[in-house]
């Protein structure tokens, strides 16, 4: 599912007891981390529950994919918004995108506990430095 489809999918829900089943329906889509890939080096630091994220480099055409898992289910729901809005970018379309101005245009940003919106912050920062690092490869 892309980022512009769960855009417009949200923008259908009134509700935010909706829109939260949602989210939790896009994490619960996503596929789970083999235990194997849950260590420290691929844990998110700043976030409540537990993140684990990884990226990986198509060489051939320089995107990025990524995967990960949390422990919570709104989190695994914005870890799924996340992938939707940064997997298959480059580099530097990664670094170039305001990923919490998209987040917010979902009107997310307004509705996520003070925990969560850090939690999110770490992620983001996890999923540019993962950029700056493919850019310096």
């Amino acid at each position: 599912m892309t980022f512009d489809e769960i855009r417009e999918n949200f923008e259908l829900l009134d509700d935010w007891e909706d829109r939260y089943r949602y989210l939790i329906e896009l994490g619960r889509g996503l596929e789970p981390l083999p235990d194997a890939l849950k260590t420290d080096a691929t844990k998110v630091r700043g976030c409540a529950s537990q993140v684990w994220l990884i990226s990986r480099t198509d060489d051939d055409v320089g995107k990025l994919s990524f995967q990960g898992e949390s422990d919570a289910h709104i989190v695994q729901g914005l870890i799924a918004v996340l992938l939707a809005l940064h997997s298959g970018q480059t580099a530097d379309e990664i670094l170039s995108t305001d990923t919490l101005a998209a987040f917010a245009g979902l009107g997310l940003s307004d509705h996520l506990t003070p925990q969560r919106s850090n939690g999110l912050a770490s992620m983001v920062a996890r999923i540019k430095a993962d950029a700056q690092a493919a850019n310096a490869a």
